[in-house]
């Protein structure tokens, strides 16, 4: 009788910014629609807003990602601790440091008060970031 292999768990990602209503928002948006259910998927903030950001709903709409169902959620120690990787988008000494976790900063502009001609960009460049990201965490997903 043989064992059956242990199968590697999922990665986890979690996106960090302060109001959890736009970079984040997106990234996980791009995230959760270029890997599937292959990542588990997390967004919070350090101080996050009352509802996402219009604006960052539209560019990701016009992609044809729905992120209007989602709510901007409190970074907490335990979504950082069940997270392999950390990716912050601007909120600073906010963010819990853990050893043993990935953390990257992105530095991208902050889409709040901008018009959507302003976010498309923000919207591009973070796909491409998750296209890298992906094919980092899933090398056989190309």
């Amino acid at each position: 009788m043989t064992t059956p292999s242990a199968t590697p768990a999922k990665p986890s990602v979690l996106f960090v910014c302060v109001h959890n209503a736009g970079r984040s928002q997106m990234a996980a948006g791009w995230l959760t629609h270029l890997a599937g259910d292959q990542i588990e998927v997390r967004s919070a903030g350090s101080a996050p807003a009352e509802h996402i950001n219009p604006v960052a709903i539209e560019a990701m709409s016009e992609v044809g990602i729905d992120i209007s169902h989602q709510t901007p959620k409190i970074l907490t120690v335990d979504s950082v601790q069940a997270s392999d990787v950390v990716i912050t988008m601007g909120c600073g000494d906010a963010c819990p440091i853990f050893p043993g976790k990935r953390y990257e900063d992105w530095d991208l502009t902050d889409p709040a008060g901008q018009d959507i001609d302003a976010v498309r960009p923000i919207r591009d460049e973070i796909r491409a970031r998750i296209e890298k990201l992906v094919s980092e965490l899933l090398p056989a997903h190309r």
